[in-house]
C-alpha cells in the first residue's frame, strides 16, 4: 500500500471529491433525463386514449375557475355558440415550416354568456406586426365547433397587449377583452358552417419519445468516464507517472563503441600526432622544399 500514499496528499483529495461531484452530477442528470421520458410516455398514453374517446361537451370538462388537468389536456369537446369578432387576438412568432404566421384566437359565446376561448387556426403573414383586423374572420351567427382542450400558458409571454399576445391563457385574455370566460382553450379541429377562408388546423403533438433516453446515457457514460480517468491517473502516479511501459529509457544507438562513451568511428576526433609531408624529388624540386631541411645542415 505504500506505493498509494500519494492519494493521502491534500492534492489528491481535492482531486477526487472533485471527481466524485462530477460523477454524481452527471448520475443525477441522467436520472432526470429518464424521469423526463417516463413523463413524455404518459403524455402520450393520455393523448392517444384521449384522441380516441367520442367528444363530450365543453362544460363537462371547463369551468371558471376549473384549471385543466394533465389527464384532461387532448379531450375531445364540442360547443355551440356565436363568435365575439370584436374580441379577436392574435398569437404572435408562431412558425410552421420556416414561415412567420400567428395564431388567432376568438371567444365563442356560449348560451350562458360566459365565452370559450378558441384557437381557430394558424394565419401566414409577413411579419408585419399583424392586427386582428389583418386576418379572415369567422363564420357569422351560431357555429357548432368541436376541438381539442388545451391548458393555459404562464409566464410573462401570455401578457396581452393591444389584443396581441405571445401565448394563449384564459386569464390574461379575459380580462384584457373583459368577459368572463372558461379556464382554458380549446385548438379548433372543425366548425359547422365552414368560413369563407378557412385557417391552418392545429397540430397534434408528435408521440414518439424524444431524445431523453439516449441523453440520459449520454450522462451516466459522462460519469464512468471521470471515474474511470481518476483510477488511470492513480494507476499511472503509482508507477512513477512513467505512463503504461516501464523503464522506457533510450537505448545507444545500434554500432556504439562501449569504450568511448557510445561514439562512434566516423565521430571520434582525429589523432594529434603529427603527418610527413608528401615530396616529389624529380628535378630535385620539391612541393615542400621549404620544409625539407638540407642534409649536410648548411644552407
Amino acid at each position: 500500500m505504500r506505493r498509494f500514499r500519494f492519494l493521502l496528499s491534500r492534492r489528491w483529495v481535492l482531486f477526487l471529491l472533485t471527481v466524485l461531484a462530477l460523477a454524481w452530477v452527471a448520475w443525477r442528470l441522467g436520472e432526470w433525463q429518464f424521469h423526463r421520458l417516463e413523463d413524455r410516455k404518459d403524455r402520450n398514453a393520455i393523448i392517444e386514449r384521449n384522441e380516441t374517446q367520442a367528444p363530450v361537451p365543453v362544460t363537462d370538462v371547463l369551468g371558471i375557475d376549473a384549471p385543466v388537468s394533465s389527464d384532461e389536456e387532448w379531450t375531445r369537446v364540442t360547443a355551440t355558440g356565436t363568435y365575439d369578432v370584436d374580441s379577436t387576438v392574435v398569437v404572435r412568432y408562431r412558425t410552421r415550416d420556416g414561415a412567420a404566421g400567428v395564431d388567432v384566437v376568438v371567444p365563442l359565446v356560449l348560451a350562458d354568456g360566459t365565452s370559450l376561448l378558441v384557437d381557430r387556426g394558424w394565419f401566414a403573414t409577413d411579419n408585419r406586426g399583424t392586427t386582428p383586423d389583418d386576418v379572415p374572420a369567422p363564420p357569422a351567427g351560431e357555429v357548432e365547433i368541436e376541438g381539442w382542450v388545451r391548458a393555459d400558458a404562464a409566464g410573462d409571454s401570455a401578457a396581452v397587449t393591444d389584443f396581441s399576445t405571445r401565448a394563449i391563457s384564459s386569464a390574461e385574455i379575459g380580462p384584457a377583452i373583459d368577459r368572463e370566460v372558461l379556464e382554458g382553450f380549446v385548438d379548433l379541429r372543425s366548425e359547422s358552417p365552414e368560413p369563407e377562408q378557412a385557417l391552418a388546423p392545429a397540430q397534434l403533438p408528435d408521440l414518439d419519445n424524444g431524445p431523453h433516453f439516449f441523453y440520459g446515457l449520454q450522462w451516466w457514460f459522462f460519469g464512468a468516464l471521470a471515474l474511470f480517468g481518476f483510477a488511470y491517473l492513480v494507476y499511472d502516479e503509482s508507477r512513477g507517472g512513467r505512463g503504461p511501459v516501464r523503464g522506457s529509457r533510450r537505448q545507444p544507438a545500434a554500432g556504439a563503441n562501449a569504450e568511448t562513451g557510445g561514439q562512434s568511428e566516423r565521430s571520434m576526433p582525429p589523432s594529434t600526432g603529427s603527418m610527413t609531408p608528401v615530396t616529389k624529388d624529380a628535378a630535385g624540386d620539391s612541393r615542400k622544399a621549404a620544409a625539407r631541411p638540407n642534409s649536410s645542415g648548411s644552407p
